[in-house]
């Protein structure tokens, strides 16, 4: 294990290297995951073998630290990895993102563009959601239904658990309370500029990832004209680096294939 500190209260972030060549790879998990649970058997693969590999774990998740007081914003979370990538000597990157993670991605490229070679987008949330949703319950989004976040963590916490199933429930139950849902309402919430509207201004070689069985993309067009290459992996759903391995590896390497 490796980690860096990345903030003045001397919280860390951590993550499993694999070595191997240049340039190095860095992947980054979704919404309340673990980037070593999610990518190491793609990693693994023939396909993808060879390079120097961080599944690195953002600040709040899996075995990185957790401060309550932290804001989780998509802004914070990019500066933070920057940070840790800088502290690891990583150069420019191939960062590939899972989810909430893409949008993390696609804000390090913008903010801290020398750390970023090429990007990989899995599944990747692009647009924010308005309005929020404010019904009691957990959704899609695993907890950002829940009006404020005294009521998540009053309740929310273990109806969110108990609603999403043993196996999200295996990371995201490492997952600081106070990370999980601020991320969620920021990345819900959006930033100036969006997500999106940064992915369409990045002009490095950028790929997205989605499952096959959603249907085609409604901004497929969208993606096109801005550059980015759009794969539709079959026999999958969410988490494509966990359903289908094989698809996931060797889209992967074209993507970041020279």
């Amino acid at each position: 294990m490796h980690s860096a500190q990345v903030l003045p209260d001397g919280s860390r972030l951590r993550w499993v290297e694999i070595p191997g060549a240049q340039p190095t790879r860095v992947y980054v998990h979704g919404l309340g995951a673990s980037s070593a649970p999610y990518y190491a058997e793609a990693i693994a693969h023939p396909a993808l073998g060879g390079h120097r590999s961080l599944m690195i774990d953002l600040l709040g998740f899996g075995i990185s630290d957790q401060p309550a007081d932290a804001a989780y914003t998509l802004e914070m979370h990019a500066d933070v990895l920057a940070r840790a990538l800088e502290q690891a000597a990583v150069g420019e990157a191939d960062v590939v993102a899972h989810s909430m993670g893409g949008a993390v991605a696609i804000t390090l490229a913008a903010r801290h563009p020398q750390l970023v070679r090429r990007l990989v987008l899995v599944d990747a949330v692009l647009d924010p959601v308005h309005p929020l949703p404010t019904v009691k319950r957990p959704g899609s989004s695993g907890i950002g239904v829940y009006r404020t976040e005294k009521e998540f963590l009053d309740h929310g916490w273990d109806e969110t658990l108990e609603f999403i199933g043993p196996e999200w429930a295996a990371t995201m139950r490492l997952a600081g309370p106070q990370a999980l849902y601020r991320s969620a309402i920021n990345m819900l919430s959006g930033t100036v500029p969006t997500v999106r509207e940064r992915l369409d201004k990045l002009t490095i070689p950028r790929a997205l990832l989605y499952p096959a069985a959603d249907g085609p993309r409604f901004d497929t067009d969208r993606l096109a004209a801005a550059g980015v290459e759009v794969v539709a992996i079959p026999d999958c759903g969410h988490n494509i680096m966990l359903d289908n391995v094989e698809g996931f590896a060797v889209a992967v390497e074209a993507a970041l294939r020279d």
